[in-house]
């Protein structure tokens, strides 16, 4: 099905790749603009930023791209105004910024615990706290929420920190959905499993084997997977287009999860 959100303006955050290669925020971008969306992708890092943009204007696409922290409130605020003065509306939020910290309150100090919780939760709140008004005015909308399967449960590392900000993420995004069904508008959440990205690349090579060992962590996490091997940035991509996409026109609160089947286990 081509053009599942023709017309539709998305606001995503995190629209770059912290390396080469796909991460979900790059992945979903460049997924909702040949889905027809126009896309404002914001991500606070300029490279990334204008790769994602320059994909998809080469694929005959619509996406003008932003340099922000996500996380401070008059950024968000500016780049909002910005997406609204570039393409008149905004019917489609993704957040997709996030940090993972492996350790847990005994191996982590209060700043780190304040930076997952700024980068991961904090954002979110922030980007609500503008995009939602306007999706209210619009009398509709729809938000996708990148969570995670730690929310559930223990992923063979200790994301103690990250667990938590995910967790909350949910708690969240369902209050929404019940908020604000009655004015047409839908939150969700996806829940990614052990995925193979750059971010995860960068974030876990020290846990799974020795620093830069890329070959060691993919061995290792392709084996805890009951499908035998990791998804990727596409897997959750195409999640976070049903979600957003008119399909899922009743489907409000969910937590979907990604991951191969291995949050089975948590049960």
């Amino acid at each position: 099905m081509a053009g599942r959100l023709q017309d539709k303006v998305a606001l995503i955050t995190g629209c770059g790749s912290v390396g080469p290669g796909w991460g979900n925020g790059k992945a979903i971008s460049v997924l909702f603009a040949r889905e027809g969306a126009r896309v404002f992708g914001i991500d606070v890092s300029r490279d990334a930023a204008l790769e994602t943009q320059k994909i998809i204007q080469d694929e005959g696409g619509d996406c003008r791209a932003a340099v922000a922290d996500i996380a401070r409130s008059e950024q968000v605020a500016d780049a909002v105004r910005d997406c609204l003065e570039t393409f008149g509306r905004i019917d489609i939020l993704v957040n997709n910024v996030g940090i993972a910290r492996v350790g847990g309150p005994a191996e982590l100090d209060e700043a780190t615990w304040d930076d997952v919780m700024r980068v991961n939760l904090k954002s979110v709140y922030l980007t609500c706290r503008e995009v939602l008004p306007i999706m209210e005015r619009q009398g509709k909308g729809a938000v996708v929420n990148n969570a995670s399967i730690a929310a559930w449960g223990w992923c063979g590392v200790n994301y103690g920190l990250y667990s938590a900000s995910k967790g909350a993420m949910i708690s969240m995004t369902r209050s929404l959905a019940i908020q604000y069904a009655p004015k047409g508008i839908r939150a969700n959440c996806v829940c990614p499993g052990l995925m193979n990205t750059p971010l995860v690349h960068k974030a876990l090579t020290t846990v799974y084997g020795a620093e830069g060992d890329i070959d060691t962590l993919i061995r290792t996490r392709d084996a805890q997977c009951p499908m035998g091997h990791m998804g990727n940035a596409w897997d959750t991509a195409y999640a976070a287009l049903y979600l957003a996409s008119d399909e899922a026109g009743y489907v409000t609160g969910v937590a979907l999860n990604v991951d191969g089947g291995i949050s089975i286990r948590f049960a």
